[in-house]
C-alpha cells in the first residue's frame, strides 16, 4: 500500500466524514462549528491531496481510486445528514437539488467504472472541478446552519441558494460526462 503524505488527506477526509457524522448526534451550536470545522479541513485536504500529488510526483493508483471516493463520501454523507437533520427538506423544496447531487454522483460512478473496462479514462474537467467546489461551500453553510446564522444573517439562505447552484453545475457537467461516455460506447461498436 503507498503511504505518501497525498493518500493519508485523502484518507484523513474519510476518517472526517465519519467524525462529521458523530457532531450531529450531539446538540448545540459549539456541535455545529465543530462539524464545519473538520468539514473546512476535510474540503481543504481535497485541494491539497491532488495538488501534493501532482507537484511532487506523488501519483498513484490507490490515490487514484480513494479520491473520488473520499469526495462522494464527505458530499453524499453530508448531504445525507443534513436531510437526516432537516436542514435540507421538503418544506423549502432544497431535497431537489439535494437528489440531484447525488443522482449525479452515483450516476458517474457507475459510467466511470463501465468506461474504466473499455479502458477509457475521463478526466475531470474544470467546470466540474468547480462545481465541487460550490458544493463544499454550500455545504458548509448549511453545516453551520443555525449557529451559523447568529454570525451572519441569511448564512442559511446563502447555503440552499448555493445548493440550488451545484445541483445546476451538477446536471450540466453531468450531461456533458454523459455525453462523452456515450460517444465512447458508440464509437466502440
Amino acid at each position: 500500500m503507498n503511504f505518501n503524505i497525498p493518500n493519508i488527506l485523502t484518507m484523513f477526509r474519510i476518517v472526517a466524514v465519519a467524525a462529521i457524522v458523530v457532531c450531529f448526534y450531539f446538540e448545540g451550536d459549539a456541535w455545529r462549528w465543530i462539524a464545519l470545522g473538520i468539514y473546512v479541513v476535510a474540503g481543504i485536504t481535497d485541494f491539497l491531496d491532488g495538488y501534493i500529488a501532482r507537484k511532487w510526483d506523488m501519483q498513484s493508483d490507490l490515490g487514484r481510486m480513494l479520491d473520488p471516493i473520499a469526495d462522494k463520501l464527505l458530499i453524499s454523507i453530508v448531504i445525507l445528514m443534513l436531510t437526516a437533520y432537516g436542514a435540507i427538506g421538503l418544506d423549502n423544496f432544497s431535497i431537489v437539488p439535494a437528489v440531484v447531487i447525488l443522482s449525479r454522483e452515483i450516476l458517474m460512478s457507475g459510467l466511470r467504472e463501465y468506461l474504466a473496462q473499455l479502458h477509457v479514462n475521463m478526466p475531470v474537467s474544470y467546470l466540474a472541478k468547480w462545481k465541487t467546489t460550490v458544493q463544499i461551500l454550500s455545504l458548509g453553510f448549511l453545516l453551520a446552519g443555525d449557529a451559523g446564522d447568529k454570525f451572519l444573517p441569511y448564512n442559511t439562505e446563502i447555503g440552499l441558494t448555493l445548493l440550488w447552484v451545484a445541483a445546476g453545475l451538477t446536471v450540466y457537467t453531468g450531461y456533458d460526462y454523459l455525453r462523452i461516455g456515450i460517444q465512447h460506447v458508440i464509437n466502440r461498436d
